[in-house]
């Protein structure tokens, strides 16, 4: 694996199943999880902005 700048998710805590984030200068992020931090997900920072506005929008209409 690259020798990326990941920082772990507030929100993960101590457990052992962690979100890391790593950002390059680009307009790009990538997200791993520590179960398999081999498999990485690459977005846009529109693209990801987009994902949480939809996410958070269809969570207050279920609640």
């Amino acid at each position: 694996m690259s020798n990326r700048p990941w920082q772990k998710s507030t929100y993960s805590g101590d457990a052992s199943n962690c979100v890391y984030i790593a950002s390059r200068p680009t307009d790009v992020i990538r997200l791993r999880e520590s179960g398999t931090p081999d498999t990485i997900l690459t977005a846009t920072t529109d693209g990801l902005r987009h994902l949480f506005r939809t996410l958070k929008s269809t969570d207050r209409r279920s609640a």
